[in-house]
């Protein structure tokens, strides 16, 4: 079976989810460095909202991706993982 590659340009989701939470940690602690101006803040928690959105979305659509793996007939019957102890 031959392995697909990316397109030329376009981010693998995983690496983009990465980069995401990377760059709103760097966010959010720059933010609570609390050396910003008012105007720095709100372009920053803007930014930090854009990217906690994207990476709720990234994490519902693995989500659902596991949902049709563990059962494509019906993804909504599909059981949650269940942690090892």
């Amino acid at each position: 079976m031959a392995k697909t590659v990316p397109a030329p340009g376009k981010t693998p989701p995983a690496a983009d989810f990465e980069h995401s939470l990377d760059e709103l940690e760097q966010l959010v602690a720059k933010m609570e460095g609390g050396e910003m101006s008012l105007d720095e803040s709100l372009a920053s928690f803007e930014r930090g909202i854009g990217l906690f959105r994207h990476c709720q979305q990234s994490l519902e659509q693995a989500e659902l991706r596991v949902r049709l793996l563990l059962d494509p007939e019906a993804p909504d019957s599909a059981q949650p993982f269940e942690p090892e102890l």
